[in-house]
This record gives C-alpha cells, sequence and structure tokens, in this order.
C-alpha cells in the first residue's frame, strides 16, 4: 500500500493493482512516511497478504503483490469479505478483550456486558451503526460461504425442498442457494430488527421469530455461526427446535462452524482467537469434535457428517 511508483511501473500485475497501490504525488507529511512501508510490508508479506514480485527481469528491484486471502478484502471481488473483516475488528467487538481481568473480578456474565453495559443482542437492536455494519459483515461472510458450497458441496442441498436459514440475517446466503436450487423453498428466521421490512420472491420468505421458541417445518434447517454464541445448554435446547422442525426421515440439520482441530495445524491459532473472542463478546465458545458430538447425543440425534471444506469452519450435517 506504500510503494512508490518505481516499484510498480515494469511489473504487469504491479501496474494492475494501481487501484491499490496509489502513484499520484504524495503531499510532504506522506512523503516522510514512506520510510516505514518497509515494517508494514515485511508484516503483510509474513502473513500472506502480500507476495514479492519481481519487477523486471533485468533489475534486482521487488515489488508487492496480492495473495489470495488480500483479494478476499477488494471490494470489487464478488466474494469480498471487507464487511465481515470489518464488523470483526470493530472496537464494539474487540474493546471486551481489553476488560477481561475486570469481568473476572465482577459479577457480570460477559467482558461484552462489563464494557457496554447490556448483551450483544441488546446493544445491536439500540445502535443503528452497529446493527447496519453487523448485518452487512455477515451477509457478505453468508456470500463468501453460499459461493463456497454451492461449488464444493452441491450434495448437501441436493434433493432439499425446503430449508429454514436460522438466523439469516437479511437474507444473502438464501437467496445465493435457492439461486443455485430452483426448487428449494427458504424462510429465513431472524429477529424483528432484522427482517422486518424485507422483501421475498417465489423461493424466498422472511419469518419474525424467535429461534429458542420456534422454528418453522422445513427438510433442512440450516445455521451457520449461530451455535458459537451459545452456551452448552442453550445449543442442546436450539438443536432440538431443529430436530422438532424437520421429518423423521430424509431430514437434517446443516450447521456451518468451527470444529477445534489439533494444535499442530496451521489454523489453529486463528481458531483459538476466535474462540476467546466468542467468549469475550457472547459467552459462547468454539468446539471440538468430541464436544459437539455431545450436544449431537444430548439433543437426540444419532448421526453426523463433517466436511472440512471452508478452511477454519466446516459443514456439519446431522441427522436424527
Amino acid at each position: 500500500m506504500c510503494n512508490s511508483t518505481r516499484h510498480t511501473r515494469y511489473h504487469p500485475q504491479a501496474q494492475q493493482a494501481n487501484h491499490t497501490f496509489s502513484t499520484s504525488p504524495r503531499p510532504p507529511h506522506q512523503q516522510s512516511k514512506i520510510q516505514f512501508c518497509p515494517s508494514f510490508n515485511a508484516y503483510s508479506i509474513h502473513s500472506k497478504f502480500f507476495i514479492n514480485v519481481k519487477i523486471s527481469k533485468d533489475e534486482d528491484e521487488e515489488g508487492y503483490w496480492l495473495t489470495p486471502a488480500s483479494r478476499l478484502l477488494l471490494r470489487d471481488e464478488p466474494s469480498n469479505i471487507a464487511p465481515f473483516a470489518l464488523a470483526l475488528l470493530d472496537p464494539i467487538l474487540v474493546d471486551p478483550l481489553h476488560h477481561v481481568g475486570e469481568w473476572f473480578q465482577n459479577d457480570s456474565p460477559s467482558p461484552f456486558i462489563t464494557k457496554h453495559g447490556r448483551t450483544l443482542w441488546e446493544y445491536t437492536e439500540i445502535e443503528p451503526r452497529w446493527n447496519q455494519l453487523f448485518n452487512e459483515g455477515m451477509a457478505s461472510d453468508a456470500r463468501f460461504v453460499s459461493s463456497v458450497l454451492v461449488k464444493e458441496c452441491r450434495q448437501v442441498f441436493e434433493g432439499l425442498k425446503s430449508m429454514v436459514d436460522v438466523g439469516g440475517g437479511t437474507g444473502a446466503f438464501a437467496r445465493a442457494i435457492t439461486e443455485a436450487f430452483p426448487g428449494l423453498k427458504c424462510n429465513v428466521l431472524d429477529l424483528p430488527h432484522v427482517v422486518d421490512g424485507l422483501e421475498g420472491d417465489n423461493n424466498l420468505s422472511y419469518v419474525v421469530g424467535d429461534m429458542f421458541e420456534s422454528i418453522p417445518p422445513a427438510d433442512a434447517v440450516f445455521l451457520k455461526c449461530i451455535f458459537h454464541d451459545w452456551s452448552d445448554e442453550e445449543c442442546i435446547k436450539l438443536l432440538g427446535k431443529c430436530k422438532e422442525a424437520i421429518m423423521e426421515k430424509g431430514g437434517k440439520v446443516i450447521i456451518v462452524e468451527m470444529v477445534l482441530g489439533d494444535e499442530k495445524e496451521d489454523n489453529y491459532e486463528t481458531q483459538v482467537l476466535f474462540d476467546m473472542l466468542m467468549m469475550a463478546d457472547v459467552s459462547g465458545k468454539e468446539r471440538t469434535e468430541k464436544e459437539w458430538a455431545a450436544l449431537f447425543l444430548a439433543a437426540g440425534f444419532t448421526n453426523y457428517n463433517i466436511i472440512p471444506v471452508l478452511g477454519l469452519r466446516s459443514v456439519i450435517e446431522v441427522f436424527p
């Protein structure tokens, strides 16, 4: 983001990156800060957000180019997750981590409540800026997830006639799935401040409701990043509502969540950081396969299938 013009002018790909790396003349107060760019670039390369590229076959100059990870943050990319990243890094979610010590010494249920005085869901209802940022973030993640599942996991949705997307927000995932599977009708179940005023179509409808009270009947119930927000007891209750909603034969619950792996795996550090974030913001947690299996058994399910297709997250099919 901070290279000078001479670092990009000879490399065809680098020239294509002019929308990312500005080459226009800089005012003096910006020019003086270019000396700090190597630190930023070194960290970005180590984090696999940039790679080194040769500027010319005849010269030793190097420039920087985008990786698949950083491309996901470009707003003109179809499956960009920039809004999701902005929501995760917003002070509303991050600041509670600075209050963990205080939380251990008080009777508050979570660091989020210690910091903000109310739960995340209560805060989302009363704060328009955060409500919009949160919904846009979840929608961008839903579009990314749906693009992967439609390509890599079609078998999960083939044959379904009806599905409920629980906590489906503004319906980004449901819309993508119903477009990919025209014979599938989908209800999006969420709270009033999320779905009020939204319009569906022939295959997509919005339902106002509380997932802990009732879930509309369907062939399948879909839940993306829902269970990690809740305690084991609440998850068992929610799974029970899912079981009531699906058919005894042929029905299933489809979950998109992390399955914590071995600490030797490359993505383990990121997974446990998400686990910390869930603890701080919603008194929730990420779970191992053993913990997932215990929840399914306690809720009366007999079998499950884990498909590790989404990097940090997996698709979990759960059967009655």
